[in-house]
């Protein structure tokens, strides 16, 4: 929280009452403008506290116009209702002024962004345009000089593009771009950095008219409006201009690259029209106005949003109070109002964690009162300084960071600048302290209160409730500490002692080299000093002169990209001083670091990762280091402490890294946590604690055990009353009446009100000390000894601290203590002490469940820590035991939605929980809602609503539930209003019902109707029960039947003779029925076939059996053997078999035999009948467990089932029988009967035995193995897998034949023979003579066929050579078959007649019908070589053909004819 010190100007007495006032935008020098009509009007600067520049002042007997000052110098242009106007310059009042250019009141005065120009405008719409050098100084006349006839407004500069980016030219430059390497040239200009100065501006006109001026002067109407502008503003997202008229008439207009400009967007502000309208335009986009109301109003631009912000009660606010004028700081990112009632309202832009918008939200804060009529209100300077104008003067205010300090029970809060608030925890009283100087600073101790100023120190004693001035000196030290009756002060390189009146009495000087003491802290006994350099250094105050308890201490050899410190503190025994520090680039550190004075070593604590350097964090397990870990990582120290008296307990606030760079001061609306470490040098630093700041507090001012002290956030401020937000109360602190005061005793009177007593700090108990608050110093010691080794995870040393301790109060807060530290088994035994069996039976149970968490929450529950124990639920994930934690804490909003969202598998239970909860408290329409949803109203509203019948009748028509129908009806049927029950049975359909109330009054026939017309089950029993006792057998049974209760149905039929009736019941009930009728009627002995029949259908086939071939009844005996199986009695099975055979219904024989197991005599009988094996009975025969029959009596039954199927044909049942049988041979032969080819194939790769490769290969021999590929690669494999090279030799021979025979291809009979001479010399069968004489013919014959395929091959190039090797191939004696005569022959032939030889040709051609006289000669010579041999020798060559044809149909005849007698023969 901020306060503001606010100061008066130090105005001469001669000035009026102001008028305006402007700031400048750097310096921190603001213009006041004062006058009258009859004494005209004086302008004076006034610096940041309000002292006078008597040099820098101006009268004229006339009223000052505009105000403004130089964007960057210090030179202030005036201007005077009578058109004159000059430049002031600050601090020596040197005066120029303007040459004549005006004549009426100025209206405008505007510098461009740097200063090199100032535009001048009047009423009558003059605009002068004047230059500036750069130190201020005006140079010469103006430059442009336009008239526009009309009063000028406005006028604003249009800003500049940036500047060239200095990294993209260096960029550019290294890649070799000339331009770029040119502008960093040193011959060239110098390159301009950052944005150039816009020279270009828009002015507007009074008649709505806007004019745009370029950088050469030349002017241009842009555009107009209606109505008369009040403001410009230039939006430079959209590069746009905004027009707001004297009506509120917003307008923006987008501007294009040549001159023009268009609107986009027309819209009609809120708020009164008037002269007193202020509005102002953020950096943002953000426009704000203010109209005369009690509220501002916003437009965000950007978004296209508005809101509004109002005044409020109930910070300090009166009713009917209204805003004068608004004001914006960007650097704070404050809105500024001022009131009527000389009020200053702030809105204070705060964070909102967790929202993924950056809508901006603003927080009223309590207003700054500084009296009067606040008419203007403007912030300026670098400071961030705020002027207000309350009619009477000029206030400049000042933000300073509330001062508050706690020391020895002794706390002290300010409230105004000049107003303290103190409160003593040891006597329970609040006092009010009312300075006379502003408080920049506040120290307490037990009893004396010290403020200062920055100029002036003062002291004061507290002595009960009365506050005395001890002593008062002017001093400007920044920073002061107090221990006892000492003052520590810092001046360059120097700390000075004092005494409460001011006296040096010791100095501690310090080197320059260790530069200038800025940080001052105490704790006990001890004084830590920082410096501006990163030094720090340690003194011991016990003696009476302060000695130095170490050396000083460099931290910038520890502490990498330190810039300077901001925070020191030393712990109470002074061996530890925690440092916050900023770095380099002015940001804070996300470190708390430590010096260990003894070891002279740094540690730290980041809270970025949630981890420290060095040390254990806690020795738990992983997953709570995790969870701690997270809820400290991601954070930024703002503060720290050390307990007053333990010097092992430290503690800090920490914010999210996001917010440590928020321009607030302080943080509304921030996560902001409390971390307590252990700090030891054992152990390093320790997690002790770690929660939220609680709502209403505004910051951590000590650490004290048993407590935590925050300073409460200021509500409310009006006058001298203060209330601070409500927040976490102090039990423990009795606060006086509101209407009690105590006066305040000064030497000087003080000018505000005495104020009410306020309390504005706040203790918050320690995790480990919550009901503990008032223990004694050793239990407090115990407590914390028992807490620290508990940290540590050293249970001895724990237990040990704390055997002693009786009391049930602090095992009570030890048991919480595990809460927090988990650690269960701590937890039993404080269970024990306490006495609590029922926590600890609690906590036993909850050891059932798997996740830690669940088991601690359970711990939370039991000893009321209801927060800690939601959010371990939570943190588990373990829903459903959070739903039920809600539902037993009547949390019923939250157990609904955590059961909706995440355990919906218990939705319908937590609604009905609810429901009865809603009952318990009377509820009933919102118990009914959920009683429905869930889906337990048909019997819970019900029974809610059976003492309200009216209200019960009415949700039973509206909810039309046949449950509910039901139930209502029941509950008339038991008022015995029967109609109104029929009538709502009905509506239920409950058919029981309504033929129970019907037989019950009598009507037996609607009864009946019923229940034929519905089929009810149970409704037609009770009427079948209601006809048997009325001896209406018939109607009894039928309804049973109905019923389907045949066994009652069975029973009447037995009992009264309805044997007809009976064996439909029978057939239609259950087994144990159907035997019992048919016993029925075999003892009987009339209708056996009945019983047989019921006996089969029950499942009794032997006793059927043997009933049906008693009585002789054929006919059930061929039904009941069709359910016959393997499963049946082998002698019935057999005795069955010889029935059929007799019957000679052989093929139900052989079925019956083979259920019996009896193979053999159903292949017998199979055989003998020559029945067809089908491969269902074949399979049915095949024996597939071995304890029926042997291996070899399976193997052979098996192999005569195969020689049953080779006899009927079933060549491919028999394969498969003999290969199931073993006999793959066999199976490869019924194979090769099917003709199977495929499957032959297949079956012999599958077996794999050399005699099926080589059966399979003979038998493909047989097929047309020519003309299928395939197959000659299969036989030729065959035979190779086979290994017989003989056989394959010989199918190489037939190949070759095959060449020679059919295509006269005698160089593949060539290759196919040497294959069958390269297998058979493979053949080891050399025992007999074969093979070598096999060998000789193979040899003989290639080398004849390589004779004559030579001579084809030479023909081409020596045809005589060629014919010569054909000759003498002729002569060979055993030419045939190897080359065939006729080949011979017909190559000399064909030669010859290519020659033109036809004689001898046709001599060779006689030779050959010589040597084969029944020879073909077309099929050997070609048809041209005839013809012409024909042609050449005038003989015919068909007679030689007629006459072999001849001849071969002579033999063809004779060749029959022997056929003929051998088969007569």
């Amino acid at each position: 929280m901020a306060v503001y010190f606010d100061h008066r100007i130090e105005a001469p007495e001669s000035n009026d009452v102001p008028s305006k006032l402007t700031w400048h935008p750097v310096l921190p020098i603001l213009a006041v403008a004062s006058g009258s009509p009859s004494t005209g009007g004086c302008v004076d600067v006034y610096l940041q506290q309000g002292e006078y520049a008597e040099r820098c002042h101006v009268e004229r007997p006339h009223q000052i116009a505009v105000l403004r000052w130089h964007p960057i110098k210090p030179v202030l242009a005036v201007s005077w209702e009578n058109g004159e106007v000059l430049l002031l310059m600050h601090p020596f009042g040197d005066q120029t002024v303007l040459p004549s250019t005006h004549t009426v009141c100025i209206t405008l005065l505007e510098w461009s962004s740097s200063g090199s120009l100032l535009v001048t405008g009047d009423q009558s719409g003059a605009l002068a345009i004047w230059k500036v050098d750069a130190r201020g100084r005006l140079q010469g006349n103006y430059t442009v000089k336009h008239e526009y006839k009309q009063p000028l407004t406005c006028c604003i500069f249009r800003p500049s593009s940036p500047g060239d980016d200095v990294a993209k030219l260096a960029r550019a430059s290294v890649s070799g771009d000339e331009s770029a390497l040119d502008m960093f040239s040193w011959k060239g200009a110098p390159l301009k950095m950052g944005p150039q100065e816009g020279l270009a501006f828009y002015v507007s006109t009074a008649d709505g008219k806007v004019h745009s001026v370029d950088e050469q002067g030349k002017t241009s109407t842009l555009f107009s409006v209606e109505g008369s502008i009040k403001k410009l503003f230039f939006l430079e997202k959209r590069e746009a201009l905004a027009v707001i008229t004297e009506t509120l008439m917003l307008s923006q207009y987008t501007l294009g690259p040549e001159g023009s400009a268009q609107e986009f967007m027309k819209v009609k502000l809120s708020g009164k029209s008037g002269q007193n309208i202020d509005i102002v335009w953020t950096d943002n986009g953000l426009l704000i106005t203010a109209t005369g109301e009690h509220m501002i109003r916003l437009w965000d631009l950007d978004r296209d949003e508005n809101s509004i912000l109002s005044l409020d009660e109930a910070v300090g606010f009166e009713k009917g109070e209204l805003i004068n004028c608004v004001a914006y700081c960007s650097g704070k990112e404050i809105i500024t109002a001022g009131t009527n009632h000389g009020r200053i309202a702030m809105w204070r832009m705060v964070v909102q964690p967790g929202r993924g918008d950056n809508k901006a939200q603003w927080k009223l804060q309590p207003p700054t009162e500084i009296e009067g009529n606040v008419t203007q209100l403007q912030w300026g300077s670098s400071l961030n300084l705020l002027a207000a104008n309350n009619s009477n003067t000029i206030l400049i205010l000042h933000e300073h960071l509330m001062s508050a300090h706690f020391s020895q029970q002794m706390a002290a809060v300010q409230l105004t600048p000049t107003q303290l608030s103190i409160t003593q925890f040891s006597t329970d009283t609040h006092l009010a302290l009312q300075s006379d100087i502003h408080i920049k600073g506040v120290y307490v101790t037990k009893d004396s209160v010290t403020i200062w100023s920055g100029k002036q120190v003062t002291v004061y004693e507290i002595s009960g409730k009365t506050i005395r001035n001890t002593g008062s000196f002017s001093c400007d030290s920044h920073i002061v500490a107090v221990h006892g009756e000492s003052l520590y002060t810092v001046e360059p390189n120097r700390v000075q002692i004092r005494t409460p009146q001011g006296t040096v009495k010791q100095l501690l000087t310090f080197p320059k080299a260790e530069g200038n003491p800025v940080l001052l802290s105490v704790c006990q006994s001890y004084l830590v000093v920082g410096t501006d350099t990163a030094h720090i250094k340690v003194f011991d105050l016990s003696r009476r002169d302060a000695k130095a308890h170490c050396s000083t201490k460099n931290l910038t050899d520890q502490i990498a990209n330190l810039g300077a410190l901001n925070s020191v503190k030393c712990n109470a025994n002074g061996s530890q001083v925690s440092i916050l520090i900023s770095q380099v680039n002015g940001r804070p550190d996300h470190k708390v670091y430590f010096y260990d004075v003894e070891m002279d070593t740094v540690t730290h604590f980041d809270f970025f990762t949630g981890r420290p350097s060095s040390g254990i964090m806690q020795s738990e397990d992983s997953d709570r280091q995790e969870f701690e870990g997270t809820e400290l990582s991601g954070r930024c120290p703002v503060s720290h402490f050390w307990d007053e008296n333990e010097p092992r307990l430290f503690v800090c606030e920490t914010i999210p890294i996001s917010s440590e760079s928020s321009s607030s001061m302080y943080f509304d609306a921030v996560d902001v946590s409390v971390v307590t470490l252990f700090c030891t040098q054992e152990h390093g630093l320790l997690l002790q604690d770690c929660y939220p700041k609680p709502g209403g507090l505004q910051t951590l001012l000590a650490l004290d055990v048993p407590y935590y002290y925050f300073s409460c956030k200021l509500l409310y401020r009006r006058g001298g009353v203060f209330h601070p937000e409500p927040g976490e109360k102090d039990p423990g602190l009795t606060e006086l009446s509101a209407t009690s005061s105590a006066p305040p005793h000064h030497p000087q009177p003080s000018r505000r009100p005495v104020p009410h007593i306020v309390n504005m700090v706040s203790r918050l108990t320690l995790r480990d000390f919550v009901g503990l608050e008032n223990c004694e110093k050793a239990t407090r010691d115990a407590m914390l000894n028992f807490s620290f080794y508990l940290t540590i995870d050293n249970m001895d040393e724990a237990f040990k601290s704390i055997k002693l301790i009786k009391s049930k109060a602090v095992w009570e807060n030890m048991a919480r203590m595990c809460v927090k530290t988990r650690r269960l088994d701590v937890a039993r035994v404080c269970l024990g002490n306490m006495g609590n069996a029922r926590a600890a039976k609690a906590l036993k149970e909850a050891e059932a469940e798997p996740e830690v968490e669940a088991q601690v929450a359970m711990l939370a529950i039991q000893l009321g820590m209801l927060e800690d124990a939601e959010k371990l639920y939570k943190s588990c994930q373990r829903y459903d035991l959070l739903n039920n934690f809600y539902q037993a804490s009547g949390q019923w909003k939250q157990a609904l939605e955590t059961s909706d969202n995440h355990d919906r598998i218990h939705l319908r239970t937590t609604y009905y929980n609810y429901a009865k909860y809603l009952e318990s408290i009377g509820d009933k329409n919102q118990a009914i809602v959920f009683y429905e949803n869930s889906d337990t109203h048909r019997v819970e509203v019900p029974r809610m609503l059976q003492d309200d019948t009216s209200s019960l009748e009415i949700y039973v028509d509206k909810m039309k539930d046949k449950n509910i129908y039901k139930w209502w009806a029941q509950y008339l049927e038991s008022q015995s209003e029967m109609d109104s029950a029929l009538r709502f049975y009905e509506c239920a359909q409950d058919y029981l019902s309504l033929v129970r109330v019907h037989c019950y009054m009598g009507n037996i026939q609607k009864a009946s109707e019923i229940a034929n017309d519905t089929g009810d089950r149970a409704a037609s029993y009770h009427l079948a029960r209601h006809y048997e006792g009325h001896d209406d057998i018939r109607q009894a049974v039928h309804f049973y039947t109905r019923a389907q209760a045949y066994n009652n149905a069975i029973r009447l039929c037995k009992e009264n003779g309805l044997d007809d009736q009976l064996m439909n019941l029978a057939l239609l009930s259950n087994p144990e029925d159907m035997m019992e009728a048919a016993c029925y009627y075999e003892e009987k002995g009339t209708h056996m076939d009945r019983a047989v029949a019921l006996y089969h259908k029950a499942g009794y086939v032997s006793k059927a059996l043997e009933l049906a071939f008693a009585t002789q009844q054929f006919s059930a005996l061929q039904l009941i053997a069709e359910d016959l199986n393997e499963n049946s009695d082998p002698a019935l099975l057999a005795r069955c078999s010889d029935f059929f055979i007799k019957h000679s219904q052989y093929e139900k024989a052989v079925e019956l035999l083979i259920a019996a197991k009896k193979y053999h005599q159903a292949l017998e009988l199979s055989v003998t009948q020559n029945l067809t094996i089908t491969e269902e009975l074949a399979e049915r025969m095949t024996v597939t467990e071995r304890t029926d029959l042997s291996e070899e009596a399976r193997k052979n039954l098996l192999e005569r089932i195969a020689d049953c199927c080779m006899r009927q044909g079933n060549y491919h049942l028999a394969t498969k029988k003999y290969t199931q049988a073993g006999n793959k041979p066999k199976a490869m032969k019924a194979l090769l009967k099917s003709g199977d080819t495929e499957k032959i194939v297949f079956f012999a790769n599958v077996c794999r035995q050399k005699e099926l490769f080589i059966m399979a290969a003979n038998y493909l021999q047989s097929l047309d193995w020519r003309k299928s590929p395939e197959i000659l690669k299969t036989i030729i494999g065959f035979y190779t897998k086979g290994r017989a090279p003989e056989l394959l030799a010989g199918f190489y021979e037939a190949c070759a034949q095959v060449e020679i025979d059919d295509y006269q291809n005698y160089e593949k009979a060539l290759d196919a023979l040497t294959e069958a001479y390269k297998c058979l010399s493979k053949s080891k069968d050399s025992s007999s003579g074969n093979q070598e004489v096999r060998l000789t013919d193979l040899q003989h014959r290639i080398t004849l066929i390589k004779k004559f395929v030579h001579a084809r091959r030479l023909y081409a190039e020596d045809a005589g050579e060629a014919v010569q090797l054909c000759e003498s191939l002729l002569e060979e004696p055993d030419l045939d078959p190897a080359v065939r005569i006729g080949d011979a022959y017909g190559f000399l032939v064909e030669h010859h007649c290519q020659q033109g030889h036809f004689q001898v040709a046709y001599r060779k051609l006689e030779e050959l019908q010589k040597l084969l006289p029944s020879l073909n000669l077309r099929y050997y010579i070609s048809q041209a070589s005839l013809e012409a041999l024909q042609k050449e020798m005038g003989v015919t060559i068909d007679r030689y053909e007629r006459r072999n044809s001849v001849k071969e149909d002579d033999e063809v005849e004779e060749d029959l004819n022997e056929t003929l007698n051998e088969s007569h023969s």
